[in-house]
């Protein structure tokens, strides 16, 4: 798909699959607004792109602030022109058992994970409805929002309440020409297929573990603006896994 002059923010994108989204946008011919809270290693991916010839520019945000959301938004119009696309996955994980986790350590996961998502939706649709033209918002949930394991408490009720979140944005914002949908990763590998085992792959009803460009073309499914008939959609991507019985042997 052409994104071409499009703008495209996306939150926690200085590694993992927010990283492999910036570099999909950008090699689509968007103009890539990365932000993360690690100012190091979100220039650096910015900076791999642009070495590229690609648009991109790196803009630290913490999406725990409300003020520093306001902030990224400002900036990235400033940088783009205008906000088409939002990515919002930044988002940080507690293991710890129910018995352990301290309030401080449960604000902080839904402070970042989901009030982030409200916020920097609020405040990118400000300027896509001020603009007339609408736009495009993806939240990046977890199959962990339909599915768990042990102490994964805060994790869990942090991506539960982004799907929940993105079909009530659906509705509000629809008015404005602003789409609101949802994606649901399982395992996906930011790192090496070599660090992992053929069992991981074969586990999956789809033969194989994930990568980035498996969300970044969910991505572009949601936000390719002749589908403007998908909102308020929740989307799993995970190879099968959440469809899968198992029982003991």
């Amino acid at each position: 798909m052409n994104f071409e002059n499009k703008t495209v923010v996306i939150t926690g994108s200085a590694n993992g699959i927010g990283r492999g989204l910036a570099e999909a946008y950008a090699a689509s011919g968007a103009r890539v607004i990365l932000s993360d809270f690690n100012e190091e290693q979100g220039s650096l991916a910015a900076h791999s792109l642009t070495e590229q010839g690609l648009k991109a520019v790196f803009i630290p945000c913490d999406v725990r602030k409300e003020e520093g959301i306001k902030r990224l938004m400002a900036e990235a119009v400033q940088h783009g022109g205008s906000i088409d696309i939002l990515i919002n996955n930044a988002g940080v994980s507690r293991w710890k058992s129910p018995y352990e986790l301290s309030v401080e350590d449960w604000d902080d996961v839904m402070n970042t994970n989901a009030r982030s998502c409200f916020l920097a939706t609020r405040e990118a649709a400000l300027y896509m409805k001020k603009s007339g033209a609408g736009g495009a918002v993806v939240n990046i949930s977890s199959t962990r929002s339909i599915m768990s394991e042990p102490n994964s408490e805060a994790y869990a009720a942090s991506k539960g309440a982004i799907v929940a979140l993105s079909h009530a944005m659906a509705i509000s914002l629809g008015p404005d020409r602003i789409r609101v949908n949802c994606i649901s990763p399982g395992w996906i590998e930011t790192g090496s297929y070599d660090n992992l085992r053929s069992e991981d792959h074969k586990q999956h009803p789809a033969g194989r573990v994930g990568v980035p460009a498996d969300i970044a073309k969910a991505c572009f499914y949601f936000t390719d603006p002749d589908n403007d008939f998908v909102t308020g959609a929740h989307l799993v991507v995970d190879g099968g896994m959440t469809r899968k019985m198992i029982y003991e042997p």
